[in-house]
């Protein structure tokens, strides 16, 4: 009965015809002529229709049948109307589309777990403040060895640190600045990764005596060694030392960031001094739990040892507990906040979608009111009409969603291409769930939808309905509320995602607009690490960082040229502890902290950082006579509080003994996060000799990039196997540094404007729709002298009611929203009133504007057209 019901159908349909004609035989053989034998044979016999139907109804699948009936009568009548059904597939697979992307990269990035073994007991360790200042505390060898060397609750932990090589070119091939990992030996056994090709570290390859080895990346045995297996056993040269190639790791590995290409063992390549030191803060410690243990019992574990560490040096740079973080949430805390509410601004646009499409289809259900109401009179089930309305609304979801998993793929594609920034990026991808996921908000959606106008219709009254129905008052006044009621939503969520998306605007604009403290305009920037091949001595590095500088001063259009280890607007990347020699020693336990960053004499003229107090550093003050440093504002502020900071000495922790330094100048603050105040920064001298990777910055008279190229000329005749990497202009870095901010702001104003616009045309609709209902009562109340402006005043006020009703649900609902995203606002209140009112404002104008043609249409009307039609 399911795949032959045709067959059976034209089985049924000869046997009835058998039985039909055996009876007009039998009565031809009475006596009966022809057709008197067939009447008698038919009243004998029934109703041949009603006799088919009443042997279908003892069929199985009967209800598949009826469904795929109601579903071609669904289509046909979607059919009749092409522009609203257009309309309707369009409004609906941008919201699914949306949806649909924004999910998958939640899923992929906040909540599919990490690839690797039993990802549930790995976390990530941090030292942390017992005070609740620092959480997220990068940890110190020392304290790595000693958490391993005394805890109980993990099976296992590894140490890890980001840095970068200088790859070698070979074979023709360019040098490069390679992002790596140097890690100890038991790191991948720990994540449970097996290498693709060749091996892993070994306990003996992490020894400081041992051979040089390294591993490297699946896309970077790829793309610079074209995938032969041979590369095992040959050797590369990193920062112009041999390392011989021991494995390739799998092309899923991409722990922990896509960009990684090399790792090479920890110990080998650190000293036993450095990893056993706890006032060095460089390392990530990622650990396994034993089973059974909480990460809260496995926090008090290292908290008890952090604090001992802590009273075995109080006078040093060590915190006195520790956090546990599990190691997926350790990856993306960073930008959970902001995936989430684009997300929940995405699920809104898909509910003003679905809303949209209940009052198109409140207002079509209108127009067939008399219909239904006949078919109710003639017997015709309730649930039947509900069940054909929420299939057209189905069929109307259905397509939506196939038009939005294109929508989806095309903006996955383009956010994919423009924030290759998020962590586990390439982890992004639609699959088996986002599918199932689709097919839920499709059947929501459709449900939703259709289910609105479907019960909006009243079984009862069916006299009323025909009388509502005719074409003095075309559709009802119930349903005309319905879509105000509707309308007020929409215009709600809007508002609130446009007060949403107006903060984090505005929050921005006021990031962008701080004054880093230097020269932003037509500054170029590019980093340089010297190998320790060839630059062994303080002397070559020196020498060669001179040359350079001189060489690029001599360019066309350079104003300026100076060397820092860290430039502004990079975000923190190193702090230091240290002592003033002229003022009394610090109570126990207390420590003073600074920025640190090494720079050359001509530096600060070159960025345009000014000296506000004393002198700055001279060439000549290097080596043995680098004795001086400079501080800046708030160093001064912070630490010589009413006292002239000129002439005292400060003693870094820098592993130095005892040497000190002299203050010689104090300089402007600059920013080293757009996000967060200026640190107290100490800057020494560069030609301390003890520096090999810096970053070189370039002021020209215009476009920066135009030196680019004649800078990288230079460098290549100094060292030709010196890379060069990360060439940007400061305005690109500032870009980068909020480039999240930025991209939140724009993606939820895109939304905004996308719900503003149908809430407008939601407006425009229902005025359109009133006003078509009321024609010939207008044109009665013109007849008998109403003015054309208390018409065109009475229809925008009719129009503007469920706007001004949807501005207040949006603002209340706005003040409780807001304060969810505050912790990504900069400058900018969460109950800012200017943008507030800069919305409402917006949402009335727009409101205003849609309702005024169909307002003015009804005040235009000719009575005597309007009274003759009816």
């Amino acid at each position: 009965m399911l795949f032959h019901r045709s067959e059976e159908g034209a089985r049924l349909d000869d046997e009835l015809q058998f039985h039909l004609e055996h009876q007009i035989e039998e009565n031809i053989a009475a006596g009966m002529n022809a057709e008197e034998a067939r009447h008698a044979a038919l009243r004998s016999f029934g109703n041949p229709t009603a006799l088919r139907d009443q042997a279908r109804d003892a069929w199985t699948w009967n209800w598949l049948e009826q469904l795929w009936r109601e579903i071609r009568y669904g289509a046909r009548t979607l059919a009749r109307t092409p522009g609203f059904s257009v309309i309707a597939i369009l409004v609906m697979g941008l919201g699914i589309g949306a949806n649909v992307a924004l999910l998958t990269v939640v899923r992929s990035v906040l909540l599919k777990p990490l690839p690797f073994k039993d990802i549930d007991r790995l976390v990530r360790l941090f030292e942390a403040d017992s005070q609740g200042r620092f959480q997220d505390n990068i940890v110190a060898g020392g304290t790595f060895a000693s958490w391993k060397a005394q805890a109980h609750s993990f099976d296992d932990m590894a140490i890890m640190k980001h840095v970068e090589y200088n790859l070698s070119g070979t074979g023709g091939q360019l040098p490069e600045l390679a992002n790596a990992y140097v890690a100890s030996w038991n790191v991948l056994p720990l994540l449970g990764v097996k290498p693709a090709l060749g091996r892993s570290f070994s306990e003996s390859d992490d020894r400081r005596d041992a051979d040089a080895v390294v591993m490297l990346s699946w896309g970077l045995w790829k793309r610079r060694y074209g995938g032969d297996p041979g590369v095992l056993g040959k050797s590369i040269l990193l920062d112009g030392k041999a390392y011989t190639v021991i494995g390739v790791f799998p092309a899923w590995f991409t722990y922990p960031d896509v960009k990684t290409q090399l790792w090479t063992a920890l110990y080998h390549e650190r000293s036993p001094e450095l990893m056993q030191l706890h006032t060095a803060h460089n390392f990530d410690v990622i650990a396994r739990l034993k089973p059974g243990v909480s990460i809260q019992q496995a926090t008090v574990d290292l908290s008890g040892i952090q604090a001992q560490i802590r009273r075995q040096f109080p006078d040093g740079p060590v915190m006195d507990a520790a956090n546990i973080r599990p190691l997926l949430e350790a990856e993306v805390r960073h930008v959970k906040t902001g995936l989430y509410v684009v997300f929940a601004a995405t699920g809104c646009l898909l509910l003003i979608a679905c809303l949209n499409i209940a009052n198109l289809l409140v207002a079509r259900s209108a127009t067939r009111r008399k219909e239904a109401a006949i078919r109710c009179a003639l017997g015709g089930s309730r649930a039947r009409l509900i069940r054909e309305q929420v299939i057209e609304s189905m069929l109307l979801s259905a397509g939506g969603g196939a038009l939005g998993l294109f929508f989806a793929s095309m903006i996955l594609a383009w956010l994919l291409s423009t924030r290759d920034d998020i962590p586990r990026a390439d982890a992004i991808h639609m699959d088996g769930v986002v599918f199932l996921f689709t097919v839920g908000v499709i059947l929501l959606c459709g449900l939703f939808a259709g289910l609105i106008p479907a019960l909006s219709s009243s079984h009862k009254q069916l006299l009323k309905t025909l009388h509502e129905a005719s074409r003095s008052v075309s559709g009802g006044r119930g349903s005309t509320r319905l879509r105000q009621f509707l309308l007020a939503l929409e215009v709600g969520l809007t508002v609130m995602l446009l007060i949403g998306a107006g903060l984090l605007l505005k929050s921005y604009r006021q990031l962008r607009a701080v004054d880093l403290g230097c020269a932003t305009n037509n500054v170029l920037t590019m980093d340089i690490n010297l190998p320790q091949v060839g630059y062994e001595s303080a002397e070559k590095r020196v020498a060669f960082f001179e040359q350079l500088q001189q060489r690029v001063r001599q360019l066309p259009g350079v104003r300026g040229v100076g060397i820092s280890t860290v430039l502004p607007g990079q975000s923190h990347r190193r702090d230091d502890t240290f002592k003033i020699a002229e003022h009394p020693p610090l109570p126990r336990g207390e420590v003073l902290d600074a920025a640190t960053r090494f720079v050359d004499p001509s530096y600060f003229q070159a960025m345009q950082i000014p000296l506000l107090q004393g002198r700055f550093m001279q060439p000549g003050e290097r080596y043995a006579r680098a004795h001086y440093v400079l501080i800046s504002e708030s160093l001064v502020r912070q630490y010589f509080p009413g006292e002239d900071a000129i002439g005292k000495h400060i003693a870094p922790d820098l592993g130095e003994g005892n040497k000190s330094y002299e203050i010689v100048g104090v300089v402007g603050d600059v920013l080293e996060d757009l996000g967060s105040p200026a640190e107290a920064t100490i800057y020494y001298p560069l030609y301390m000799g003890t520096e090999r990777s810096a970053m070189l910055a370039v002021r020209t008279a215009s476009d920066p990039m135009v030196v680019a190229l004649p800078i990288q000329k230079i460098i290549a005749q100094m060292d030709r196997d010196l890379p060069v990497a990360n060439i940007l202009t400061m305005d690109q870095i500032l870009g980068q540094s909020t480039l999240s901010q930025n991209f939140d702001a724009k993606l939820l104003l895109a939304f905004a404007v996308l719900s503003l616009l149908l809430s407008a045309v939601g407006l425009f609709g229902v005025l359109s729709y009133i006003v078509a209902q009321r024609t010939t009562e207008i044109g009665v109340r013109i007849a008998l002298g109403a003015r054309r402006e208390e018409v065109l005043k009475l229809m925008l006020l009719d129009g503007l009611r469920p706007a001004l009703i949807g501005l207040v649900i949006g603002v209340a609902a706005s003040i409780w929203a807001s304060r969810l995203i505050q912790s990504l606002l900069y400058g900018t209140r969460p109950l800012d009133p200017i943008v507030f009112v800069a919305v409402s404002l917006v949402l009335l104008m727009i409101a205003a504007l849609s309702c005024v043609m169909p307002a003015w249409k009804a005040s235009r009307i000719d009575p005597m057209q309007a009274l003759r039609a009816e």
